[in-house]
C-alpha cells in the first residue's frame, strides 16, 4: 500500500505543476498567483421570477437590471409555474448581468398559510382531497374544479359522458348549448 502511495506522488506533483502554469500570469513561473483572482467571487443577488416560457425558460428581473426587459435565466433547480412571482437567488455567468443563473428559490421561514391546510386522506377504498376554497385537478387543457360554493366545473376540448346504466342529468334548470 505504501508503495502505491509513493508511486502516485509524482503524478500529483506533475498535475500541480500544470495547474500552476495555467494559473500563472505571463512572466510568473513560481505558481504563487492567487486563485481568487482567477475565479471571481460569486455574489448572489435576489431577483424575482416574472414568467416561465416553455421555449425560453424562466424570465427574471433583479435590481441591477437596467435594461427594463425581463432576462432569460438558466437554472440549477427545478422550477414550475407555481414559482412565478417568487424571489430567487441569482448569480451571473462571467459576471454578466445578461446571463443570470437561478441557484435557488428563496424560502419563507414563517408560516406559508395561516388558514386550514389542504388535506389528503388515502386508504384502500377512498381518496379524499379537501381544501378550504377549491380543489383543481388539471392535465394539459383539461380540468375539474370543485369550489366551496358547491360548483363543479368540468372543462376540456373534448368531454365524454358514458354509462352502461342510466345517465341522468338533473338540475334546477338544464341548459344545452
Amino acid at each position: 500500500m505504501k508503495k502505491q502511495i509513493e508511486s502516485a506522488k509524482p503524478a500529483v506533483t506533475a498535475e500541480r505543476d500544470v495547474l500552476d502554469q495555467i494559473l500563472a500570469e505571463p512572466g510568473e513561473s513560481n505558481g504563487t498567483r492567487d486563485v481568487a483572482r482567477v475565479l471571481p467571487a460569486a455574489t448572489a443577488v435576489v431577483g424575482r421570477i416574472a414568467a416561465i416560457r416553455p421555449a425560453i425558460g424562466p424570465l427574471v428581473d433583479f435590481p441591477a437590471n437596467t435594461s427594463g426587459a425581463l432576462v432569460p435565466a438558466r437554472c440549477v433547480v427545478a422550477l414550475s409555474e407555481k414559482e412565478v412571482g417568487s424571489e430567487v437567488a441569482l448569480v451571473f455567468e462571467d459576471g454578466d448581468p445578461g446571463k443570470p443563473i437561478i441557484i435557488g428559490v428563496m424560502q419563507s421561514l414563517g408560516p406559508q398559510n395561516t388558514g386550514q391546510p389542504a388535506e389528503v386522506k388515502l386508504d384502500e377504498e377512498t381518496l379524499i382531497l379537501s381544501a378550504r376554497k377549491e380543489v383543481v385537478i388539471r392535465c394539459g387543457k383539461a380540468s375539474i374544479t370543485l369550489t366551496s360554493a358547491g360548483k363543479l366545473l368540468i372543462q376540456g376540448e373534448y368531454v365524454v359522458s358514458r354509462s352502461s346504466g342510466v345517465n341522468k342529468i338533473r338540475g334546477g334548470s338544464v341548459q344545452i348549448n
